[in-house]
C-alpha cells in the first residue's frame, strides 16, 4: 500500500508541480547531502543491540530546518506543511519520514549543545568554495536586529536562571535612532563579488555591531559609521564618522560615498531573511537557539544567491 500511496504523490508531483518549476527541487540539487552523514553517530547515541526505535537521517532533519527558515514556519507549521505538500516531500527526499514537531525542536537543541551547528555551517561553505566561490576582492560586515518577545515582566526582573517568565532570558533592549529594539542581533559577513554570506555570528541586541570582527587577517573589510575605529583583523575600510568640532574632510566624504556603495551590497541579505523567509523575528529564548534560526537563514539564503547565479550563468 505504501509504494502505491508514494508512486500516487510522486506522479502527482510530476503532472502538477514539476512543469510550473520547483525551486525546491533545484535548490536540492545543490548540494552534496551525504557529507553531513559523517556527524549522524557524535548527534545521535541510542542505537544499540537491543535495537529500539531507529533515529531519523540527519539529512532529513537537515533539510526540515533549511525549510523552516526558508518559508517562515513554526516547528507545529513545519510538520503540517511536510505531510501537506508534494514539494516539500521531495525536497525532503522521502514520502514516509515525517518528524514531528517536538523532534524537531530536539534536534535543533543537539545541534546546538553538542557544537554540531559549526560543523553544518563549514561544511556549506566548503562546498561553495568546492564549486569556485570564495573571498576575493573584500568583504562587507553588517549587523541587524533579530526581535524577540519581551514578556509582560518589568525591565529590572531577572532574567536567566531566575527569571520568573518565560520571556526571552538573553534577550536585551537597544535603540537605534527614536526605536527600541528587544532581542538579539545577526551580524554577518559577505563577500564583495558574489555576495554570499561567509561568516554569521548572533548576540544579544545591546552588542554593538564595533565588538564583533568578522574578518580574516588580510581581508578588506567595508562597513558603515558603526565600525569607524573598531579593531579588525583584516584591513579597516569602514566609513569615516564626524565627531563634536571635527567636520568630515571632502576627501573623506567621498571615500564615504565609495563605500557605501560598496557595502549596500549586504542589505539584500537582510532583506531576504527579513521580509522573504519572514525571519526578522523570532520566539525563542536564548542566544544559542537564536544563533541555530540565524544560521540556517544564511545557508538559506546562499543556497538562493548559488541558484540565481547558476541560473544567469545558463540563460
Amino acid at each position: 500500500m505504501r509504494t502505491l500511496i508514494d508512486f500516487s504523490v510522486l506522479q502527482e508531483y510530476n503532472d502538477k508541480v514539476l512543469p510550473r518549476g520547483d525551486k525546491l527541487s533545484a535548490l536540492a540539487s545543490l548540494v552534496d547531502w551525504n557529507a553531513f552523514l559523517s556527524i549522524e553517530h557524535k548527534l545521535y547515541k541510542n542505537k544499540s543491540e537491543r535495537g529500539g526505535r531507529p533515529n531519523i537521517s540527519i539529512i532529513i532533519m537537515i533539510k526540515h530546518l533549511i525549510l523552516q527558515q526558508l518559508y517562515g514556519l513554526s516547528d507545529p507549521q513545519l510538520e503540517l506543511q511536510v505531510a501537506d505538500r508534494f514539494s516539500f516531500r521531495v525536497f525532503l527526499g522521502t514520502t514516509e519520514v515525517i518528524p514531528d514537531y517536538s523532534t524537531i525542536w530536539l534536534f535543533r537543541e543537539r545541534l546546538k549543545e553538542n557544537g554540531m551547528l559549526e560543523f553544518i555551517w563549514e561544511e556549506f561553505v566548503n562546498q561553495l568554495k568546492a564549486k569556485g566561490y570564495d573571498v576575493k576582492k573584500g568583504v562587507i560586515q553588517d549587523a541587524t536586529f533579530i526581535t524577540s518577545d519581551p514578556g509582560h515582566a518589568k525591565s529590572d526582573v531577572p532574567r536567566g536562571g531566575e527569571a520568573k517568565t518565560r520571556r526571552s532570558k538573553d534577550g536585551a533592549w537597544a535603540k537605534k535612532g527614536n526605536k527600541s529594539h528587544f532581542g538579539y542581533k545577526g551580524h554577518i559577513k559577505t563577500d564583495v563579488e558574489n555576495n554570499f554570506i561567509w561568516k554569521v555570528e548572533t548576540t544579544a541586541a545591546n552588542v554593538h555591531d564595533s565588538q564583533v570582527d568578522l574578518a580574516n587577517e588580510g581581508e578588506v573589510r567595508y562597513g558603515d559609521k558603526g565600525y569607524h575605529g573598531a579593531k579588525t583583523k583584516g584591513y579597516d575600510a569602514s566609513m569615516k564618522r564626524a565627531s563634536r568640532g571635527h567636520q568630515l574632510s571632502v576627501f573623506d566624504e567621498l571615500r564615504n560615498k565609495r563605500i557605501s556603495s560598496k557595502r549596500s551590497l549586504v542589505e539584500r541579505c537582510f532583506s531576504v531573511i527579513k521580509i522573504v523567509f519572514k525571519s526578522g523575528h523570532v520566539m525563542v529564548t536564548t542566544v544559542g537557539r537564536a544563533a541555530v534560526k540565524m544560521t540556517f537563514n544564511a545557508i538559506g539564503y546562499n543556497l538562493f544567491n548559488l541558484l540565481g547565479i547558476v541560473n544567469r550563468k545558463a540563460a
